[in-house]
């Protein structure tokens, strides 16, 4: 029997990237997971399919984020096809332009924190009466909100997550006594469509990335998905509120 048979995940952001990487580990390890996208419909289908393929099962749901009623409308979609959920995996996010804070005017600020910190803590907030005892939230973060890390081009990005880095261990606390564990998970630099723009068309920045990690590569989604496959198994139901560096050691 595989650890997450007759589970029901959630993963927002679900159709690419870490994502993607993520949706795919948990219907390997035998969970029913819903595939979050807000524009690529193609690509979560993709994502399905992939899943299928393997032998899992997955269904889309299409729901802009950062929006009036994102969380209600995620929900609205999500009960339509399912009745509870074990899993939920708050990934979705936007970096944004990487202007620092003198380039980050205010409907570029208050874009990310509407996708980025407004819809998780408002989709965590709905999930509340859906989520079976001893289910698993978990958070993707970054290793930016470690103050070694720090990137200023990305601070209005940073300050989003850390935002999401706050709410881990309060919701820890408050959701305990129901068995249920809640973790983040912080990656750094990840060969995804997101860092594209850099880490992929420039060939010393992508040696830099890899020469901060104590492991001296650059991290890959399934590197990230591995973790979340652990934080949703019962091999981690004494892992609770924690922040969990996955930077290959550049925080080292």
């Amino acid at each position: 029997m595989r650890a997450l048979s007759g589970k029901t995940a959630l993963v927002t952001g679900g159709s690419r990237g870490i994502g993607r990487a993520v949706a795919e580990r948990l219907a390997r390890d035998g969970a029913r997971v819903a595939v979050h996208y807000g524009r690529d419909e193609a690509a979560a289908r993709e994502t399905v399919a992939a899943i299928e393929a393997a032998g899992g099962s997955a269904f889309t749901l299409g729901v802009e984020l950062g929006v009036a009623g994102d969380a209600e409308a995620l929900w609205a979609a999500f009960d339509a096809r399912a009745d509870g959920v074990d899993i939920l995996v708050n990934n979705a996010g936007i970096s944004g332009s990487g202007g620092g804070i003198e380039g980050t005017g205010a409907e570029e600020y208050d874009r990310l924190f509407a996708v980025n910190t407004r819809a998780p803590f408002f989709i965590a907030q709905l999930a509340l009466s859906r989520l079976r005892d001893g289910g698993r939230i978990i958070t993707v973060s970054t290793a930016l909100t470690a103050g070694a890390a720090g990137m200023p081009g990305l601070v209005a990005y940073s300050m989003t997550k850390g935002a999401l880095d706050q709410l881990t261990p309060v919701l820890a606390q408050e959701l305990g006594p129901r068995g249920i564990t809640v973790n983040s998970i912080a990656p750094g630099a990840v060969d995804t469509d997101m860092n594209a723009g850099w880490l992929r068309s420039d060939e010393g920045a992508r040696r830099a990335t890899a020469q901060r990690s104590a492991l001296g590569r650059v991290g890959q989604a399934d590197d990230i998905a591995d973790i979340a496959g652990f934080l949703a198994s019962d091999d981690s139901r004494w892992v609770t509120g924690q922040w969990i560096d996955a930077s290959g050691g550049a925080l080292v």
